[in-house]
């Protein structure tokens, strides 16, 4: 029989009635809440592989992208791969969780392969030199591409700045600046907003002149450009 584990922050009452809907359709049906951790999961996993059970996880992280389904399918992969004689995991590929707790949605993926992905030949990120520690930099930039710098402007303005750290052969070097994309940094009100690090200072930039602004007066000339600031500072 096939083993299907609803995976997430399911604890309580919403993941209950989840769990009930699908079994009311489906046998072999658990809840396995992630909301304090994943050791629960693994340890459940490793029973099912060592039982050769079919197993088919059904991902409900609210937060879920690409980046943690592969995160999550390379974990699988690694696992599985003890027990060689179990069949190859399978995992739905779509980010269920963001729709919230849909058993409609949930039984559509689980019926459906074409809304899986298997965990074969995933294995663990290779251990290069280079990922093993921070890179050489004199300043930390965090460029804001959350949703409202994005309407803003930020992707354009994210293109400029790193070719013009380039240009100027401050890219990614003892002299020059780390450039990192974050999430919402806030004041979302005042962005596209560029934070620099180490003198904690906020810019709020709108336009290419700016940002070609922080990097010669602030990056070069070390003077942080007052009028384009949005910290207290300012």
């Amino acid at each position: 029989m096939k083993a299907i584990l609803l995976v997430g922050p399911l604890a309580g009452v919403q993941g209950e009635h989840l769990q009930r809907a699908v079994s009311a359709r489906l046998a072999g049906v658990e809840i396995i809440d992630t909301g304090e951790g994943f050791d629960s999961l693994w340890r459940r996993m490793r029973e099912l592989f060592a039982e050769n059970r079919q197993l088919l996880l059904v991902d409900l992280e609210p937060s879920a992208d690409g980046a943690y389904l592969d995160w999550l399918r390379a974990e699988l992969a690694v696992l599985s791969a003890g027990y060689p004689q179990a069949p190859p995991p399978r995992i739905t590929a779509s980010a269920l969780g963001r729709r919230g707790l849909d058993a409609t949605a949930v039984l559509a993926a689980i019926d459906d392969p074409a809304q899986q992905l298997d965990c074969q030949g995933i294995g663990e990120v290779p251990s290069q030199p280079d990922w093993s520690a921070p890179p050489p930099h004199r300043h930390h930039l965090f460029l804001c591409t959350g949703p409202r710098c994005v309407r803003r402007g930020a992707l354009p303005l994210w293109k400029t700045l790193r070719r013009e750290l380039i240009r100027l052969d401050l890219y990614e070097n003892g002299e020059g600046a780390l450039l990192t994309r974050t999430g919402c940094q806030f004041p979302c009100n005042r962005g596209p907003v560029l934070t620099v690090y180490p003198e904690r200072v906020w810019y709020g930039l709108h336009s290419d002149e700016q940002v070609c602004r922080v990097v010669q007066e602030h990056l070069l000339d070390g003077v942080p450009v007052a009028d384009l600031r949005v910290d207290d500072e300012a």
